[in-house]
């Protein structure tokens, strides 16, 4: 009895890790994403309103890696620490890119010349969303654990999947960040967010489609788990949805359905990590480290639900008012109506 309370517990908290994940690949993924897009932007005018679009939002966004780091230190150790040994490179280089990316939002407002700190904060969107990218591909991929403990090198992260991944990432970023100026935007930059958009979401389906291809090929395991009956259903789905959500967004951009468009590039997400995770389910590091091995005691996991599984409905409710809060259009004054 107790190992199935354990089991289940730790069932629990995968999938509540699972959904910090997604709400943090969601909320900070759009602002990297016009952060990434303002590199391509000539009008420091546009620049102007892209940032102005995220002022007062783009730090609560940030919150849910923090909640997510602090959920995984706690419910599974194991993981957290053959993690920041393994990707110990992409980790520290994501942390530095986002620590200059605030203060670059925070120096323009002072600075007499905005263009270096512009320029500072889309290059440090940009190398942040490529290293979560690589840690991400060299986790799915493989580590190289053996008997729970990490046996690769400092750059064995770095493969040829995991730069594919990276550049899915991107690609995923910059798709949500141009569906939200949709949103926020009108006029020429509205029809700039859509060129933007098209691009961006081609480029993330062909990526998804060759990562899932590439996976089956790299770790036997997803193969495995692709052939068995009940699991393949559910990948199948999951790849059907990423298709179907892509022709609707399609729709959604042809005919300038701007809260569709952010919708649907936010289901391409969810239906990218669904597969992902049940591909490789159970196991948290594929193919070595299982979430019931990784997870901490029952009392602590028990404990956790009473303390940040308490904080996720009130960081989701205080997300929602802000959005709500915020909502409208950013003028060329850089005020919402």
């Amino acid at each position: 009895m107790d190992t199935e309370i354990h089991n289940l517990l730790a069932n629990i908290w995968f999938f509540i890790i699972g959904l910090m994940l997604f709400l943090y690949v969601v909320l900070d993924g759009f602002d990297l994403g016009v952060g990434i897009l303002s590199l391509f932007t000539r009008e420091d005018q546009h620049r102007t309103i892209m940032m102005k679009s995220l002022e007062s939002i783009w730090d609560a966004n940030e919150t849910w890696l923090v909640l997510l780091g602090g959920a995984l230190f706690g419910a599974f150790p194991l993981v957290f620490a053959i993690t920041l040994q393994s990707l110990y490179i992409p980790v520290m280089v994501m942390l530095f890119a986002l620590i200059f990316r605030g203060v670059a939002f925070e120096f323009r407002h002072h600075a007499h010349n905005n263009a270096p700190w512009n320029l500072v904060f889309g290059y440090s969107s940009l190398v942040a969303g490529l290293a979560q990218g690589l840690a991400f591909g060299g986790l799915i991929s493989g580590l190289g654990i053996n008997e729970g403990d990490y046996q690769g090198n400092v750059w064995g992260w770095f493969t040829p999947f995991s730069a594919l991944v990276a550049l899915g990432v991107v690609s995923g970023y910059s798709l949500l960040g141009a569906t939200y100026l949709m949103i926020k935007t009108e006029g020429a930059m509205q029809r700039i967010s859509i060129t933007q958009a098209y691009i961006a979401a081609a480029l993330e389906i062909v990526i998804l489609m060759a990562v899932v291809i590439w996976a089956a090929q790299l770790n036997p395991y997803f193969a495995v788990r692709w052939a068995d009956a009940e699991s393949g259903h559910y990948l199948d789905f999951f790849l059907v949805l990423s298709a179907f959500a892509f022709i609707m967004l399609m729709r959604a951009l042809r005919m300038r359905f701007e809260l569709r468009a952010f919708f649907w590039s936010v289901i391409i997400s969810l239906a990218a990590l669904s597969a992902m995770t049940i591909g490789y389910y159970p196991y948290m590091i594929p193919p070595s480290i299982a979430l019931t091995h990784a997870a901490s005691s029952s009392r602590t996991l028990i404990f956790m639900l009473s303390t940040i599984g308490f904080l996720i409905p009130v960081m989701m409710i205080y997300s929602g008012y802000q959005y709500l809060v915020f909502r409208g259009k950013v003028q060329m004054n850089g005020h919402t109506d």
